[in-house]
């Protein structure tokens, strides 16, 4: 039986996936905060699984952000613990060296868009409706949307999305670079899955470079990067699954990756 209460776990060919699985509309407390980071860990310390995919097992939520109960009352105190829990699952998505996909339908707004926005492809159903509308009730968004946003759609759509706290659709999300992908509704879990193993096929090792290199060295300064893509790349050439590689190149084969 399960430990978790408000996620779902599962593996199917090397794709790990993390269903959020708080009905009605998996809005977050506590407690489901807290099963994200320790399901995300358990999918990255699990050898079996090379993919690791953020997805909702209801129907019609995606997320709809945070549980509003949780922050009614709730002193600054206790914010700056929410914020530290957040920011701390944020920083845990952001180091994983394992791919990160995000399988996005309905309503997705709040913490739980915020989520994969520190993925690396988010695929979206066309029925999605996504937004952060954290300004209609004071606040900004606290798990590195202010960061994230502007990195991955640029500052004037990224203040623009802050600032109107309204949905927009798929279509729109797409078009601002927020979605990288429309999927029809029914085809979105095979889709994600299937992109999935094409990754989970791939080595490892250049797979947690390539994530390291673009996640991490896009936000430092370019000289820096360089200096990190050079400690990869020598780190890469010392690897079995990289004399592998070019062994079968040049024989004109296919390579078999080693875990």
């Amino acid at each position: 039986m399960s430990d978790y209460e408000h996620i779902k776990l599962s593996t199917i060919n090397r794709v790990g996936w993390l269903e959020f699985a708080r009905p009605p509309i998996n809005a977050f407390d506590w407690d489901m905060v807290r099963e994200v980071q320790r399901g995300i860990e358990e999918h990255l310390a699990d050898r079996e699984v090379r993919v690791i995919v953020m997805a909702s097992a209801l129907d019609r939520f995606f997320s709809t952000g945070a549980d509003l109960d949780v922050f009614s009352g709730m002193a600054a105190a206790e914010m700056a613990e929410w914020v530290v829990m957040a920011h701390n699952l944020v920083k845990t998505l952001r180091q994983s060296e394992k791919p990160l996909l995000a399988a996005i339908h309905g309503t997705a707004v709040g913490g739980g868009l915020e989520m994969t926005l520190h993925c690396d492809l988010r695929f979206a159903a066309t029925d999605a409706r996504l937004g952060q509308p954290e300004i209609n009730i004071n606040l900004i968004p606290p798990v590195g949307a202010t960061q994230a946003l502007a990195r991955l759609i640029g500052r004037p759509n990224a203040i623009k999305l802050l600032y109107d706290g309204t949905l927009i659709s798929a279509i729109e999300a797409l078009e601002i670079g927020l979605v990288d992908s429309l999927v029809a509704p029914e085809s979105l879990r095979d889709e994600v899955q299937a992109y999935g193993e094409k990754l989970a096929a791939k080595p490892p090792e250049a797979l947690a470079a390539i994530r390291q290199s673009i996640t991490l060295g896009g936000s430092i300064d370019f000289n820096d990067g360089l200096a990190l893509e050079a400690d990869l790349v020598t780190g890469l050439a010392g690897t079995d699954n990289f004399r592998e590689g070019v062994a079968a190149f040049l024989a004109k084969r296919a390579p078999q990756w080693q875990d």
